[in-house]
């Protein structure tokens, strides 16, 4: 099959939960013989060759703003697929593209639409009225225009179900397994140390819930002195159009040298902050299928997560958990995490084997596949793709 992606920022994948997603799925679409065009944006892939891990890229134009970057993006990216490429499969990721999801199926009729629903974006505190408004318009598009909607996590499915009695398909994220030693000569122009410090992984946007981290680990700090003396904060990501949060944030931590910034990471030096990490945060208020806590269960790390459904669908009985939100309880959790070693290996083994398990991105290619050639095969005929 001809496959294109649309809606990623780029590849290879910098950041961002869907740019992980799309190079995962197309790397192994391409190994199972599948022809997989994804398209990028100039600003997110600068320098990058025409071909990554066998996927063909194209890079179009976007008007690079916070509202207007990636709806343009998506909207030059259509017209091309629908008039120069014709593939047998439309893959739209994302409710915000997912806004011109009726395009295709009004200008090739011969394309399979299919849209995943990564999550419920218009919650994100980095949005106005406005935007909230159309994001909410995307998930109305992305449900009724695709010839077959996939969803990240079981609580997204639900939710299509009840707001749009629309049935979904569940496909989550993945991992991919992975034993990496830890690197103290990666650590170092961070000012870290294996297994002296904790880490979260993640953009610096408002409902990551960075700032409430920064407050816990101050207060679990003022409360037990003694345990964090030696322990250092590693937040690792960066701005995703949101540099006036994160300037809040560098503020708040400006006079505790335990909290270390290391901005976006990637390949060899990201493996090391996870491998290296005693445990990982993610206090999230939104979330479709956190891509960065199964990762950290992947490196056989203990994740203490928001009680959020998207999040506990991961971490429940192989992790643990805060109220959203409860800085005190974050804290508190974070104390008794950190204060016994034992504990905290046991909750790390069982994690690792759990999500190799059952978030492999091997299977999970596998049965987006199956979705593609079912609905191809719908379209055009049992016999219409070898």
């Amino acid at each position: 099959m001809q496959i294109a992606m649309i809606g990623q920022k780029g590849l290879p994948a910098k950041h961002g939960g869907i740019e992980t997603h799309v190079e995962q799925l197309s790397t192994r679409l391409v190994r199972q013989g599948h022809e997989v065009t994804a398209y990028v944006r100039p600003w997110y892939s600068a320098g990058v060759s025409d071909r990554y891990n066998g996927i063909r890229l194209i890079s179009l134009p976007s008007l690079h703003s916070k509202h207007l970057d990636a709806i343009t993006h998506t909207l030059f990216s259509l017209l091309h697929a629908c008039f120069l490429l014709a593939p047998d499969v439309i893959h739209i990721h994302g409710v915000g593209p997912s806004l011109l999801a009726w395009l295709p199926r009004l200008l090739s009729p011969s394309s399979v639409v299919i849209t995943t629903f990564h999550c419920i974006d218009r919650e994100h505190g980095k949005w106005g009225s406005f935007a909230r408004w159309m994001l909410q318009l995307g998930e109305k598009m992305c449900v009724k225009f695709a010839h077959e909607t996939i969803a990240v996590s079981k609580t997204l499915c639900n939710y299509i179900e009840v707001e749009y009695r629309t049935r979904s398909h569940y496909i989550p994220n993945g991992i991919s397994p992975v034993r990496v030693a830890t690197s103290d000569l990666l650590l170092e122009p961070f000012g870290l140390r294996s297994r002296q410090y904790v880490a979260m992984v993640s953009r610096l946007v408002p409902h990551k819930g960075a700032h409430e981290l920064i407050d816990a680990w101050q207060r679990a700090k003022r409360q037990r002195p003694a345990l964090f003396a030696d322990l250092k904060l590693a937040i690792v990501g960066d701005s995703a159009f949101t540099d006036s949060y994160v300037q809040d944030l560098k503020r708040m931590a400006q006079s505790d040298r335990s909290i270390v910034f290391t901005g976006f990471q990637r390949g060899d030096v990201l493996q090391a902050l996870f491998a290296g990490a005693k445990c990982i945060v993610h206090p999230s208020h939104s979330e479709g299928m956190p891509i960065a806590v199964l990762e950290a269960m992947s490196y056989g790390k203990a994740v203490l997560a928001s009680d959020i459904p998207e999040n506990m669908e991961v971490v429940e009985g192989h992790g643990l958990s805060f109220a959203t939100g409860d800085i005190q309880d974050l804290a508190d959790q974070l104390i008794a995490l950190l204060d016994d070693e034992m504990h905290l290996a046991s909750i790390g083994h069982l994690a690792r084997e759990f999500v190799e398990t059952a978030f492999h991105w091997d299977d999970i290619a596998q049965e987006t596949a199956r979705v593609y050639g079912h609905q191809v095969a719908r379209r055009h005929g049992a016999f219409a793709v070898k």
